[in-house]
C-alpha cells in the first residue's frame, strides 16, 4: 500500500514539474534573453540583445502616408526570403532617425589603411563626418602599420576615432584576407560592451550622400555595382569545389561587396569567424579563394541570408556612369592605380 501511495505521489510530482516546464521556463527564458541570437562574445556571461527587436516610433511625429500599391516600379525593393532591399525612395530617414535616436544606439565602423592605402583615409574620414550616421554615436576604428601618418580630422560630439597598429604584408591578397580576423577579435575583446551594430568598409571610398539608420539590420550587404544585373552564372564567384568558398553553378543570389557589409555584432561575428576558419582551412590546403574574404563572404551570404540588403548606392565606383535607378550615390570607391598602391 505504501508503495502504491509514494508511485502515486511520485506521479504527481512529474506531472506538475512537466507542466511548470511547459509554460513556466518559456516565460523566464523569454524575460532573461529576448533575442534569439543573443551570444555571449566576451566569455563573462555578457549577453549581446540586438537593438532591432522593438522600434519605437516618436508619438506625434509627421511624415508622409506610406503605401504598398504606389512607389518606384524601376527597382526591386524586397528579396525572394523577404528582406528589404534599401534603395533611395523607399524608406523615410527622419521617421527612421526617430526611432533609433531613442535607442541611444552606437555604430562602430572599421576601416584598414595599409601600406599606401594611408592616403585615402583623410577623404574617407572627412566625408564620414559629413554623411555617415550623422547626429549620432560613431566610433571609427582605423588599422595600419603608419599610424604617425593617420590625419587629425576633426569629428562631431560623440564621435571618436580608433587607431590600432598592424603589420604589412608583402601581398596584398593577405592584408584584405586578415580583416576578418581582426574584425572577429576586435568585437571579441573591445566592442561588445558598448557598440550595437558594426560596418566593414573600404578606406578607398568616399562617402557623397546619407549613410545612415535606414542601412541598420541583423546582417546587412552590400550589392556589388559591377554584377546586379547581370545573370548570376557571371559572377565571380569562387568555383573550384576544393574550396570552402565554393558556390556552385546555379547558386548564389546576387554577389555582394566585400568592402561594404555588416550588422549587429553577433551577426558581424558569426561572419567573421566563419569566413576566417573557412579560408584558413583553405590555406592549409594550399588554396587561395579567387577574391579572397569576398569570396568566403559570398559564400556565407548565400547560406546565411541577410535579414538587409543596401542596392548599390552604398558601394558605387566612382570610374562607372550612374545608372538610371541609381538616383543617389552614398559611398564610392575612388579610382585608383591598383599596380601602384599594392605591394604586389
Amino acid at each position: 500500500m505504501m508503495n502504491l501511495k509514494f508511485m502515486a505521489m511520485l506521479l504527481s510530482l512529474v506531472v506538475v514539474l512537466g507542466v511548470m516546464f511547459i509554460y513556466v521556463y518559456p516565460i523566464y527564458r523569454f524575460r532573461e534573453s529576448p533575442c534569439d541570437s543573443s551570444k555571449d562574445l566576451s566569455g563573462d556571461g555578457h549577453l549581446f540583445r540586438s537593438p532591432d527587436l522593438h522600434l519605437v516610433a516618436t508619438d506625434g511625429l509627421k511624415y508622409p502616408q506610406p503605401s504598398i500599391t504606389q512607389g518606384r516600379t524601376d527597382i526591386v525593393s524586397v528579396t525572394p526570403w523577404l528582406a528589404p532591399v534599401v534603395w533611395e525612395g523607399t524608406f523615410h530617414p527622419v521617421l527612421l532617425d526617430s526611432i533609433y535616436q531613442k535607442r541611444n544606439i552606437t555604430v562602430a565602423a572599421t576601416v584598414f589603411a595599409v601600406g599606401k592605402y594611408i592616403r585615402f583615409l583623410k577623404d574617407f574620414l572627412e566625408t564620414a563626418e559629413q554623411h555617415f550616421f550623422v547626429g549620432f554615436r560613431v566610433k571609427v576604428y582605423v588599422f595600419t602599420d603608419r599610424p604617425n601618418e593617420v590625419p587629425k580630422v576633426k569629428m562631431a560630439a560623440g564621435r571618436e576615432l580608433v587607431v590600432h597598429s598592424v603589420p604589412n604584408s608583402k601581398r596584398w591578397q593577405e592584408i584584405s584576407a586578415r580583416r576578418m580576423e581582426i574584425i572577429q577579435t576586435l568585437i571579441e575583446e573591445t566592442l561588445n560592451k558598448d557598440v550595437d551594430y558594426i560596418f566593414c568598409l573600404d578606406v578607398d571610398s568616399k562617402f557623397h550622400s546619407r549613410w545612415g539608420t535606414e542601412s541598420l539590420g541583423e546582417l546587412v550587404a552590400v550589392i556589388h555595382p559591377g554584377y546586379y544585373k547581370d545573370d548570376r552564372s557571371k559572377f565571380p564567384y569562387e568555383r573550384r569545389p576544393t574550396s570552402r568558398a565554393y558556390v556552385a553553378p546555379g547558386e548564389g543570389d546576387f554577389y555582394y561587396c566585400g568592402g561594404a557589409f555588416g550588422g549587429v555584432l553577433a551577426e558581424v561575428h558569426q561572419l567573421a569567424q566563419t569566413c576566417r576558419k573557412n579560408f584558413e582551412d583553405d590555406a592549409k590546403e594550399g588554396i587561395e579563394a579567387a577574391w579572397q574574404e569576398e569570396s568566403h563572404l559570398n559564400r556565407y551570404m548565400w547560406l546565411n541570408k541577410p535579414s538587409k540588403v543596401l542596392s548599390p548606392e552604398y558601394l558605387w565606383q566612382d570610374f562607372k556612369a550612374r545608372n538610371s535607378e541609381v538616383l543617389v550615390i552614398r559611398f564610392s570607391g575612388v579610382i585608383k592605380n591598383y599596380n601602384e598602391i599594392r605591394p604586389n
